[in-house]
């Protein structure tokens, strides 16, 4: 089944004159997230490698997507300290972007945090942020692919966390990647059996394959250069992926 999300459709398909980084400075991007970010392995794997492999030299990364985290034990496990020294040691040389997608484990009733606790976590680890130079950017959390056997859709499992983040998001001034909305919307559009080719195992409908870390790793860069086009340059196209992604097409 095809669908074309007219939404979706990407600034780097267009022909506009570039646009500049107004800093002059390459960027850093450090990713802060639970499994659904972190490297492909055993127990997780999301979208962070695949979006980093994305990034244009001498613009680099470093994936710190942890398995199991909440944005309590994230912080808690020393993971948020290694990502704030990254910013600190890097703002003076480098535009510092810390992406922070969380959600997947906050919502579990053995986190024991409320919606509110969520979001105001978000919002202390964006502010937090800003305050050593550098850009967050909230990432509303991947879609599970468990889809509704009476519908056809894709269940949708994360609307709180969802809700919280794009309210931090809101209340900080922070820049917001909906990639809940978009994944769901792609993968309604490809189906079930498409959306399961993706997994990290045949049952395993949360966490990514490394295929698909390069699938939503491409989404997530097409939707940065929505929020923010003065990247294109540090940003690799990928014109046919990017596409497929926008018509709703299995890649």
């Amino acid at each position: 089944m095809q669908c074309v999300l007219y939404w979706f459709i990407l600034p780097m398909l267009a022909t506009a004159a570039p646009y500049l980084n107004s800093t002059g400075k390459p960027p850093a991007f450090f990713l802060a997230g639970d499994s659904t970010t972190a490297i492909q392995s055993t127990n997780g794997g999301g979208w962070g490698n695949g979006f980093l492999s994305f990034l244009n030299y001498p613009a680099w990364g470093i994936n710190k997507g942890h398995n199991g985290a909440t944005t309590v034990s994230f912080v808690n496990g020393g993971d948020w300290a290694d990502v704030t020294d990254l910013v600190s040691s890097n703002a003076e040389e480098f535009d510092v972007y810390v992406t922070i997608q969380f959600g997947h484990n906050d919502q579990k009733a053995a986190a024991n945090i409320t919606m509110a606790q969520f979001q105001t976590n978000l919002e202390n680890m964006a502010e937090e942020v800003k305050s050593l130079g550098g850009t967050p950017i909230l990432v509303t959390s991947l879609t599970r692919r468990t889809f509704n056997a009476a519908t056809g859709t894709v269940v949708d499992s994360l609307q709180d966390v969802a809700t919280a983040t794009r309210a931090a998001a809101n209340t900080t001034d922070t820049a917001l990647l909906d990639l809940n909305a978009a994944s769901m919307a792609y993968v309604n559009a490809i189906g079930n059996a498409s959306a399961q080719a993706y997994n990290l195992n045949p049952t395993d409908q949360t966490h990514l394959n490394a295929w698909g870390s390069v699938v939503f790793g491409r989404m997530v860069a097409d939707l940065l250069l929505e929020e923010k086009p003065m990247l294109e340059e540090w940003i690799l196209p990928n014109n046919t992926l990017s596409w497929e992604i926008a018509n709703g097409v299995a890649a």
